[in-house]
């Protein structure tokens, strides 16, 4: 049992509704916290449409501070970082009422500990350090994230996220040796972050992703959105993120029109919020772009089949698991599938390029049956392997130990 403590939480974006898959793992943290914590929980908002939502979260909280992030400023105020040497991420969240605020809660409250979501929030916890324990959930190494998108897009850009990848990472190494503990979504972000900052390795473990099996789970009164007749393939996600966009694409170029060839009838549904002009345009007589759904729910359990062409991403996808929770196998790409680690016979199948991406979709299309038992395993995988509470109790152990200095502090 882990002493009852004021806990600072802050994350770089408002941890409810949890409709995305950074926003999936705080909403669930923030959860996990305030069952045995007061949580004084400081965050950013950059979309207008959760604003409605701020009542439901100041409920979870003992105290709730919001700053507004207004995206094409914020990228403007970023390109400071370049005079200043930092990286942009840092520059891109700052501000000085988060930074009154989390001194004034210092000051007001005696916070045990600091719990950072994402790197970025490091930069406010470090004013409190050493008075105050930090605990950092980086999620994924955000620095490899924009190494890897550099090849991907034209100079300027591709010099830019060069710069952010190197910037960013000497960062995450300031943070992570700083740090009580620090946390990365699976065994694998672990080794590749150790792998450029060896000297963190007795402080950094993996933490990872969960799913809510209650809440994705098939109900026979569901509703079916699809149109009789249509074999409905389905991608969900927040279509405004790279790694998305770009596997969609892919998926639209290389593989769609080779499975139209043998299945007329066969429509890529994209579902997903802020459809990108470049996801928009791929809207067709084979391409549905719907946007924001009020649940991805239906889509999932009434699909043909699921995929998750993901060539640029990193760590769990909560978008497979919830898939998997729903009864459906997924076809997915090697990095994404060992991060969660079901094989092709629990419902989770391995393709890397178009021709063997293909292949393994074509082979659930035929066969329903198939389709249905790979579900049924692949449900019975998350209920077995993926609750949040296993994960995320991994945090508790740090604060167990945050609480057992305070302890011996007052008794000295």
């Amino acid at each position: 049992m882990v002493a009852a403590s004021n806990i600072l939480y802050l994350v770089h974006r408002l941890p409810y509704p949890p409709n995305k898959g950074d926003k999936v793992r705080s909403y669930h943290l923030l959860r996990h916290l305030q069952k045995n914590h007061q949580v004084f929980l400081g965050t950013f908002v950059d979309d207008p449409d959760d604003l409605q939502h701020l009542p439901t979260v100041r409920g979870m909280c003992r105290d709730l501070h919001v700053e507004r992030i207004h995206a094409p400023t914020a990228k403007i105020k970023s390109l400071t970082a370049v005079l200043t040497g930092e990286a942009l991420t840092l520059a891109y969240y700052r501000s000085a009422g988060m930074r009154r605020w989390v001194q004034q809660t210092a000051a007001a409250h005696e916070i045990k500990a600091c719990v950072v979501f994402s790197s970025a929030m490091a930069q406010y916890a470090q004013l409190l350090l050493p008075q105050v324990p930090m605990l950092v959930d980086f999620v994924d190494v955000d620095s490899a994230k924009w190494t890897q998108y550099a090849p991907a897009h034209p100079w300027p850009l591709s010099m830019l996220y060069r710069r952010e990848g190197r910037r960013l990472l000497a960062y995450e190494r300031a943070m992570a040796a700083s740090a009580q503990c620090s946390y990365f979504v699976t065994p694998n972000e672990t080794e590749l972050f150790l792998s450029q900052a060896p000297e963190c390795a007795a402080r950094v473990q993996a933490m990872g992703n969960g799913v809510d099996a209650g809440f994705f789970a098939p109900d026979p009164q569901r509703e079916n959105p699809f149109a009789p007749g249509e074999q409905a393939v389905v991608f969900t996600g927040a279509m405004d993120y790279w790694p998305n966009i770009d596997g969609v694409c892919w998926f639209v170029a290389d593989m769609l029109p080779k499975l139209i060839e043998r299945n007329p009838q066969l429509r890529f549904y994209v579902v997903g919020r802020s459809p990108s002009p470049q996801v928009q345009a791929l809207a067709g007589p084979h391409v549905v772009v719907t946007g924001t759904v009020p649940d991805v729910r239906p889509y999932l359990q009434h699909a043909s089949a699921v995929v998750a062409p993901l060539r640029v991403a990193r760590g769990i996808q909560n978008k497979i698991l919830e898939a998997m929770s729903m009864e459906q196998a997924v076809v997915t790409v090697s990095s994404c599938a060992d991060a969660i680690g079901a094989t092709a016979e629990q419902g989770l199948l391995r393709a890397d390029g178009p021709q063997e991406f293909a292949h393994a979709l074509q082979s659930l299309l035929e066969s329903p049956a198939k389709l249905t038992e790979l579900g049924r395993q692949a449900r019975r995988y998350v209920q077995e392997a993926c609750s949040w509470q296993a994960h995320l109790s991994t945090i508790d152990s740090s604060l167990g130990r945050v609480g057992a200095a305070c302890m011996d502090d007052v008794m000295a």
